[in-house]
């Protein structure tokens, strides 16, 4: 992936060198909205129902989220100018920053940049307080994504996926989740809670997750296009990187057994598809996977 040289965001603050606090794991009733690589137990209790008759890109602008002051022992630090991965971070986020304002503003849309949290171990948000162990999340609470760059060793030694475009796939997920919080299909997830049982949420996560693996294609496409970001092998490393993070891939690694009902991000091969139509085509109207008959 080509990368070094463009654009760097100013949007990522680095935790690394403060200490979260708050203990506990992270909160289930914090509404975040992860990529869901490192969690084994793969259940569906902290993920909502969505309205099935949402409309991708219908409605009004952005929802208004209740924003809970997240808790920290310091602030934020600035990344070390040698820091690489930090570096990467920071083009990669600038680089889905100038998609989605381009599409954002096709739309006649405004694209509120998120930020990015780099920290170690854990760290408090307005989700509650999110740990390593969780794998990179969205919380819509403080319109944040979270990261711990351990998670990128972990993608090499235990999933085996290399390359630093499957890296970046894994911020334009979470940044993906981010636009389905502008399009108010979260604020819709969290009304239709409530009503759904569990395996209904849990096939509605499924719907939400994949949409998220689209617009991360959507990205790519129009980064590509405007920046000729990819190289050889950058997409099928990335397509490694969905199967490897497929539930019933995990399920299979962890217990030996496949629970379809309890998937809440999808197959490997479900991941894979709807990452290639959003990279094949580029278009929002393709990533509506709540009207997909078959996912």
């Amino acid at each position: 992936m080509k990368w070094e040289g463009n654009r760097e965001s100013d949007n990522v603050e680095d935790l690394r060198g403060s200490t979260g606090g708050g203990g506990g794991g992270f909160g289930i009733g914090g509404k975040s909205i992860g990529l869901g690589t490192i969690v084994i137990a793969l259940i569906g209790s902290y993920f909502f129902g969505i309205d099935p008759s949402v409309l991708l890109g219908g409605g009004g602008g952005s929802p208004a989220p209740q924003v809970q002051a997240p808790r920290q022992a310091s602030g934020p630090t600035a990344a070390p100018a040698d820091d690489r991965q930090a570096k990467f971070v920071r083009t990669v986020l600038a680089d889905t920053e100038d998609v989605w304002t381009a599409i954002f503003s096709a739309n006649n849309k405004t694209y509120v940049k998120p930020k990015l949290d780099l920290f170690t171990g854990r760290v408090d948000t307005a989700c509650g307080t999110g740990q390593s162990a969780s794998g990179p999340f969205y919380c819509p609470g403080d319109q944040k994504v979270y990261i711990d760059l351990a998670f990128y060793r972990l993608m090499e030694q235990r999933f085996h996926v290399s390359g630093d475009f499957a890296k970046a796939y894994v911020i334009a997920h979470e940044v993906g989740h981010h636009v389905q919080n502008l399009l108010g299909i979260t604020a819709k997830m969290d009304a239709a809670r409530g009503r759904a049982s569990e395996v209904q949420v849990n096939a509605l996560s499924v719907r939400l997750e994949l949409q998220a693996d689209c617009f991360a294609g959507v990205w790519a496409n129009h980064a590509n296009q405007a920046r000729s970001i990819l190289e050889a092998g950058d997409v099928e490393a990335a397509l490694a990187a969905a199967t490897a993070i497929g539930d019933d891939t995990l399920q299979r690694q962890a217990q030996g057994t496949v629970v379809p009902d309890s998937f809440t991000h999808g197959s490997s091969a479900q991941r894979v598809r709807w990452f290639k139509r959003g990279i094949d085509t580029g278009k929002l109207t393709q990533c509506d996977t709540f009207r997909a008959r078959e996912l």
